[in-house]
Formats: C-alpha cells, sequence, structure tokens
C-alpha cells in the first residue's frame, strides 16, 4: 500500500490511471468559462473539486461565491441569488447585492442545485442566458460575468422525466460535466487520503497495515466525510499506532448513522 502512486491537484489527491483522469479535465475545464456541473454522492468532495476549478482558472483571483440550493427559501431565494434594494420587502433594510453580484469576475458554485426551488429555476436560467440579473424591487437589471460551476447528488436527469428540474436549465448547466466517484469504488484513494486528513486534523495516531485494511475493506456510504469523521473519533479515543481491531470497534458505532 506504501507504493500505491497518487496524484494531487488543490486540496484533493486521487490514485490511479481513473484519478489523473478526473484532474486532467478539471485543468482543462478551469480554462474554460462554460458551465460545469459536477455529479456524485454526498460525501465525495464536490465543493473540492469546484474550488480547484476556479483555482486553476484565470478568475482565481476573484471571489469563490458558495450557495447551498437546499437552504434557499422559495422566498427569499430570488433576493439571495439576484440581490434587493432597500425597503424591497418587509425586513429589507439595506441594499444587498446577492450571490450572482458578489461573484462578479469570479465564480458561483451552486450545491445541490437539484433542490433549487421550482419558483426561481426560470430567473436562474434568464440569468445564465443574459448574463443580467435584476435586483428585487428594481427594475434596472445588471451585466454580471460570473462562471457557474453547480453540484449535485442527484440524477438531474431522472428529476427532468419527473418535471422537479426544468430541461432547458439541465441542460444550459450541463455544459461540461465532471462525475466524483464514490469512495467505494477507489478503495486505494484511502491510503492517500487517511495521513492527509489526520493532518488536518492534528491527530497523533497512525495506522497499520491491518488498519488501513480495515479501512479499505468498508463500503463507505458516507464517502470521504464519513472516513473524515471516523479518523476523528478513532483520534479522540485511541493513541499511538491503531490497527483493524480499534477500526472495526469504532466502526461499529459509526454505521448506525450512514
Amino acid at each position: 500500500l506504501s507504493g500505491v502512486k497518487g496524484w494531487q491537484l488543490g486540496d484533493m489527491v486521487a490514485s490511479g490511471d481513473r484519478g489523473r483522469a478526473l484532474f486532467e479535465r478539471v485543468l482543462k475545464y478551469a480554462g474554460q468559462d462554460h458551465p460545469v456541473l459536477v455529479q456524485g454522492e454526498s460525501g465525495v468532495g464536490k465543493e473540492l473539486l469546484s474550488r480547484a476549478l476556479h483555482q486553476f482558472s484565470s478568475r482565481r483571483s476573484r471571489p469563490f461565491i458558495s450557495v447551498n440550493c437546499s437552504t434557499l427559501s422559495s422566498t427569499l431565494a430570488e433576493s439571495q441569488l439576484f440581490g434587493h434594494r432597500k425597503g424591497a420587502f418587509t425586513g429589507a433594510l439595506a441594499n444587498r447585492p446577492g450571490a450572482f453580484a458578489s461573484a462578479h469576475h469570479g465564480t458561483l458554485f451552486l450545491d445541490e442545485v437539484g433542490e433549487l426551488p421550482e419558483t426561481q429555476q426560470p430567473k436562474f436560467l434568464r440569468a445564465l442566458e443574459s448574463s443580467e440579473i435584476t435586483a428585487v424591487g428594481t427594475n434596472h437589471s445588471q451585466t454580471v460575468d460570473t462562471r457557474i460551476v453547480a453540484a449535485t447528488n442527484r440524477r438531474l436527469d431522472e428529476w427532468v422525466e419527473k418535471g422537479r428540474f426544468r430541461s432547458d436549465l439541465y441542460f444550459r448547466l450541463q455544459v461540461l460535466m465532471l462525475e466524483v466517484s464514490p469512495l467505494r469504488y477507489r478503495p486505494q484513494d484511502i491510503a492517500l487520503l487517511v495521513p492527509r486528513i489526520l493532518n488536518s486534523i492534528n491527530s497523533r495516531v497512525t495506522l497499520d497495515i491491518t488498519g488501513l485494511q480495515a479501512l479499505m475493506a468498508h463500503e463507505w456510504p458516507g464517502n470521504v466525510r464519513e472516513l473524515k469523521n471516523l479518523l476523528i473519533r478513532l483520534s479522540v479515543h485511541c493513541s499511538g499506532r491503531i490497527g483493524a481491531v480499534e477500526v472495526n470497534r469504532y466502526m461499529d458505532t459509526q454505521r448506525r448513522a450512514y
């Protein structure tokens, strides 16, 4: 396992030809301004990949604005995305630029874009196509230069068929696409991820070969996020060099959450 050949891009690591191919595609797409749709299960690292698209682009010195679409309310989504003017509605005590304007000349990252309220999808599509936004409470449009990167853990094509996501918006977002594989399909990556995660949480524990093999044999329904949670738990409860016995003991308690 010590001989696993790894690749690094920004804060991401991956192994083998599949990892190298993904990173090469990220670098290629980073040089474009077209929208990118990033697909993958929860916890696989879609935001890290999206940040790499920004980090290695010509927009790197400008803002990277992240919006979680699952937290957008249908009533306030328009304000949060496009901004509002003071007095536009109750509680609008000052002008607010909104995510599009805040990401002007930079990148707007839309996490869980499949959860974008249906009432806002036509307005979002119009902003994508025209590069213009209109803040709530004004009739004046504003031109924005914003690169869109969207991520989803859903199959948006299936949601289109069910009528829960606009087909025209879907095709506008997936001009370029990236797919991040679940951790269970790339167990060799665990040998690269473990030391980076342990270092990031300032852990003093290390894993012996049996501990690492136990991690690689797990299915990881929560992907890298689940792996990090387990390593934090091991770091709190264990010390020194730990093996499969400790890994399996604390993994059993964590499995109930996934």
